[in-house]
């Protein structure tokens, strides 16, 4: 809003210091520290609130080291994460950006599901929550929503450099002026350490015969899908000691911010030699607060937490790194980029069949991991919560360095 009105006194008034809400990095820097403001300062009023509420965490007996201690704190503090994300993106975004548009809409979408769920374990007295089935649905109908608006969108698009004709090779030479090609809807992503890393998704589709470009949505689509569940339900189980979740998606988000500044500026897409994607710029104004917002709910959330941010912040959390990474087609980035994530998911997938096809062929169920997610397995071996976290910040930062680097790696 602020953003329409700033541009109004420029235009209008010629007003000193307006023209600054032109500036993406201005705004941006603005974003995270108003998310950073709300999310320290009125997120003690929340949880006051939900203190109040009697909104308390009731945790299951896994005879854990300090699991007694947990009982009563506050949860559903994921609405922390989303006011502060949401605040500073009406005020400074361009609010009929279809990438500010996705990500506010994938925001509430997933927080209301995350709510429900918090909400049937609290004040229905179910622990089980909202049944999977129910979350699967939601998942599913926001990647059918985001895979079909990157399909269908006429905002959606790439735009892709002249290629010389005697090399077939990108001119490299810094004083040689770029040449582009007209905006194109595509599906192209873009495939880590290879040289000519751009993959287009209609490839997929290729046997369907002449027309085969009308029904690439059918590959499409299920794939986003698959995307946003696998990821969302990564950063839940994430959700299992303080800091973790909040800490290891703030060092994501900065990696995606990262990548959607320079993906829209024409500029830095030119030095990395990556795909420009218009407007995905003003995607940094969503992303910085919600890093701010991440960042703001951790001085409540690290040990010993205060509150807990419940399925209310961990779907929402996974929601929007994944419609994110899709936007700026870096979808394919996401096994380097949310390790952690993965690994929490794989850690569970493998105890479980393990556990199954043991009991099955000996008749008693054998276990990989002392505990899954892997995360409990470290606690079990007598790993304090401060430092598992610790240890996986630093796997995140190593993992996010890499997933930068392969910009260039090829």
């Amino acid at each position: 809003m602020l953003y329409y009105l700033f541009e109004y006194l420029e235009k209008e008034y010629q007003m000193p210091g307006a023209s600054l809400f032109g500036f993406i990095t201005f705004r941006a820097a603005l974003s995270v520290i108003l998310s950073l403001f709300i999310a320290t300062v009125y997120g003690k009023k929340i949880i006051d609130y939900l203190r109040k509420q009697q909104i308390g965490e009731t945790v299951r007996d896994l005879g854990l080291e300090g699991q007694n201690e947990k009982a009563g704190t506050p949860t559903m503090g994921g609405l922390i994460i989303i006011i502060a994300t949401l605040i500073p993106v009406l005020l400074f975004a361009k609010l009929d950006n279809i990438y500010v548009i996705m990500l506010v809409v994938t925001t509430i979408w997933m927080g209301m599901i995350g709510f429900i769920d918090d909400y049937i374990k609290k004040f229905k007295n179910d622990k089980e929550g909202l049944a999977g089935r129910y979350k699967i649905v939601g998942q599913v109908a926001l990647g059918i929503f985001v895979g079909a608006t990157m399909y269908l969108h006429p905002d959606i698009t790439v735009k892709r450099e002249v290629v010389n004709p005697v090399s077939s090779t990108e001119a490299i030479t810094q004083n040689s002026p770029r040449e582009f090609l007209p905006e194109e809807k595509t599906l192209l992503t873009t495939i880590p350490f290879v040289k000519k890393n751009e993959f287009n998704y209609e490839s997929l589709i290729t046997w369907a015969g002449e027309n085969y470009k009308g029904y690439i949505w059918i590959i499409f689509i299920p794939i986003v899908i698959f995307i946003i569940t696998a990821v969302s339900n990564g950063a839940n189980l994430t959700d299992g000691i303080d800091g973790l979740a909040a800490g290891s998606s703030a060092i994501i988000g900065l990696t995606l911010a990262l990548f959607a500044w320079v993906s829209g500026n024409v500029v830095f897409s030119d030095y990395l030699n990556i795909m420009y994607i218009p407007n995905t710029g003003e995607m940094t104004i969503f992303i910085t607060a919600f890093v701010g917002s991440l960042i703001g709910f951790l001085w409540y959330n690290t040990y010993p937490a205060q509150v807990f941010m419940g399925d209310t912040g961990s779907l929402t959390i996974g929601g929007i790194i994944a419609v994110i990474a899709i936007a700026v087609r870096k979808e394919l980035l996401i096994p380097i980029l949310c390790g952690i994530f993965l690994m929490e998911n794989l850690s569970v997938v493998m105890q479980v069949s393990w556990f199954k096809y043991t009991k099955k062929k000996f008749g008693e169920g054998r276990r990989i991991f002392r505990m899954s997610p892997l995360h409990h397995h470290y606690q079990v071996k007598g790993f304090h919560e401060s430092k598992i976290v610790t240890r996986f910040w630093i796997v995140g930062i190593f993992l996010a360095i890499l997933t930068i680097v392969t910009l260039k790696i090829r």
